[in-house]
């Protein structure tokens, strides 16, 4: 993958396939301490211990369709191979949380790319899921949490047009106000 984003949107997807009723993802940026993390968690179904032990295998994955899973051992790499770091930890029945640390301005550490289109493609593809995303810079930050929208809209669902491009806005803004445009 080109850009951390698509590998956030390679995980969430995981999740939506685990019957996820609610994914958080969180991005941390920290210059002082040269960190960017990345924490994915959701409380869809978890998995076994075998499959725990197993997920960062390339040649392993639970979907049928094809048969290898590709999308976890690249996040772990491209966490560590910028000095960082990465975990999943997951109980069946209960949900799954994938950590990932990278060195911040480390060479060979991708960029995160397009944050904004990722979380927007999550949320009104899968209207039927609940999102809390977090952006945080240094010390500024910002929440989007689509129970909040739920509560507002009623019935209207997150994908009409108006609300998707709300969603959309609200994300770049938000994104340009706590970042400042630093490209990540």
């Amino acid at each position: 993958m080109t850009e951390l984003s698509l590998n956030v949107l390679d995980v969430a997807n995981n999740s939506v396939r685990a019957n996820a009723s609610l994914i958080t993802i969180s991005v941390r940026i920290h210059r002082e301490t040269d960190e960017l993390m990345i924490i994915i968690a959701d409380n869809g179904c978890g998995m076994t211990r075998e499959q725990l032990l197993r997920v960062e295998d390339p040649f392993f994955t639970t979907r049928t369709t094809r048969g290898v899973g590709l999308g976890v051992p690249f996040f772990k790499w491209a966490a560590e191979s910028t000095g960082g770091s990465f975990l999943i930890e997951s109980e069946e029945g209960k949900g799954t949380t994938v950590t990932a640390s990278f060195g911040l301005m480390h060479i060979d550490r991708m960029p995160l790319g397009d944050m904004t289109s990722t979380m927007h493609t999550l949320i009104t593809l899968n209207t039927q899921i609940d999102f809390l995303y977090t952006y945080q810079f240094d010390h500024k930050s910002f929440c989007l949490d689509t129970r909040e929208f739920r509560e507002v809209l009623g019935d209207v669902p997150l994908n009409a047009p108006e609300v998707s491009a709300y969603i959309k806005e609200y994300l770049e803004e938000n994104h340009r106000e706590v970042d400042g445009g630093y490209l990540v």
